[in-house]
């Protein structure tokens, strides 16, 4: 079942109204949207944080990927709606670009480039929200946590996936083997976005996609619609490949906590396996985006490198705000939702 969205502003609200209407049709309403749009850039908003913008990237994605709200197949390649779209795109990664430098480079080799990877996504990145979950957290801002990850997880590898038509060689090998275990190597039960489904509906959450974005920040917004944005441009292949590499690298030992927290809150193998998959999974899976996608990619195209670390950057500056807002808000004793009562009593 598709969800239903609410605006959280001028912008997102335009655009809901618009996708109800004929996409065939001249329509006042996508007039209307792209108006608006237009308007609120013009404030010069902080994209990461603004709730209206973060969820209208997010509206326009779900057109690519499905079952994100409820809008006529047409829509997905509306030129308005891909114009005004790109415009967001362009404010959202110049904010990114300029919080996120990418310093001195390393060797367009795939042995150094791999090094520089590990390097990076090794730095001590302060407070440690799967560290306060496995030894701390309650059951409810377990829950919570897992309400945050349902955005990406439930689409899990999707986003990286655009990539492939776009890569060659060694990297384009090394990210079909790496997305061929996410989606469970030919068995569907085995998917990891289904495996997460599962754990959603033993702890009580609705799986259906998009059941919580009402519910989540826009931070967390940011998080999908960032890799989502590297994904289907093809002019940010480099920087989706150096995203899928620092997701990959940083992934093991957090979800080793993560499964640790569910085991602490009484929680058996129904809830844990997703976690647990990913302690061994993503070991692997950090070789394999580190030296033969990230470090194959720079190989073949040097002219990318730059843009592979500032994927790579991006993947941690967004994901370590996003796991910010959740570390404030519990150790504060407040909820990290913006309506508490998506949370099971």
């Amino acid at each position: 079942m598709t969800p239903r969205i609410t605006p959280r502003g001028p912008v997102s609200e335009a655009l809901l109204e618009a996708l109800r209407t004929d996409p065939t049709a001249a329509s006042d309403h996508v007039d209307r949207f792209s108006d608006r749009a237009d308007e609120g850039l013009r404030s010069e908003p902080d994209l990461l944080t603004d709730e209206d913008l973060q969820l209208t990237l997010f509206l326009l994605y779900g057109l690519h990927y499905g079952d994100t709200v409820d809008a006529d197949d047409e829509w997905e390649w509306n030129p308005d709606l891909l114009r005004t779209r790109r415009s967001i795109e362009r404010v959202f990664e110049r904010q990114l670009r300029e919080r996120v430098p990418v310093g001195e480079l390393p060797e367009p080799t795939a042995d150094a480039v791999a090094a520089y990877l590990f390097d990076l996504t090794s730095e001590d990145g302060g407070p440690s929200l799967s560290r306060f979950l496995a030894k701390k957290a309650t059951e409810e801002q377990s829950v919570e946590f897992v309400i945050h990850r349902s955005i990406y997880t439930r689409k899990e590898a999707d986003p990286h996936s655009w990539a492939i038509p776009r890569l060659t060689g060694r990297a384009k090998a090394a990210l079909v083997e790496v997305q061929a275990d996410e989606y469970g190597g030919g068995r569907p039960e085995r998917i990891h976005a289904e495996i997460f489904g599962r754990t959603m509906r033993n702890l009580g959450l609705d799986d259906s996609y998009g059941a919580y974005a009402d519910d989540v920040p826009a931070i967390t917004l940011a998080s999908f619609t960032m890799m989502s944005m590297f994904g289907l441009n093809r002019s940010l292949r480099g920087a989706i490949t150096g995203h899928l590499a620092a997701f990959e690298m940083t992934s093991s030992i957090p979800n080793r906590f993560y499964g640790n927290a569910f085991r602490r809150l009484g929680h058996g193998e129904d809830v844990t396996w997703y976690y647990d998959e990913h302690v061994e999974a993503d070991a692997v899976h950090e070789q394999i985006a580190g030296r033969d996608l990230a470090g194959g990619l720079a190989e073949e195209h040097p002219e990318l490198l730059p843009d592979i670390v500032f994927g790579a950057a991006a993947c941690l500056y967004v994901d370590g705000l996003a796991s910010l807002h959740l570390l404030e808000s519990f150790e504060a004793g407040r909820s990290s939702l913006r309506h508490r009562a998506a949370v099971p009593a």
